[in-house]
């Protein structure tokens, strides 16, 4: 991975544009990373994996709920509270 400080990248965008197209470009301000730039695809194969995750999180909560496999909210935090006392 490409990184500039956000000074360049300022005087720099059109080629940094260029550049993400191959490398996500980390933008660093002050030494610490604040950015990262990104082509479009590789936003897009971002996007689809959480939403893939996302729905199978979904779909293992409706199993475990259909299963039986549940706790009531307030005994865990009944639990949690006789853990911290």
């Amino acid at each position: 991975m490409d990184v500039l400080n956000a000074s360049d990248a300022k005087r720099e965008f059109g080629e940094m544009l260029l550049k993400v197209q191959k490398t996500p470009v980390r933008i660093n301000k002050n030494g610490k990373p604040v950015a990262v730039v990104l082509s479009i695809a590789e936003y897009e194969q971002l996007a689809l994996l959480r939403e893939a995750q996302l729905k199978l999180a979904i779909e293992e909560g409706i199993a475990d709920i259909e299963t039986g496999r549940i706790t009531d909210g307030a005994a865990i935090f009944k639990r949690l509270r006789d853990q911290i006392s």
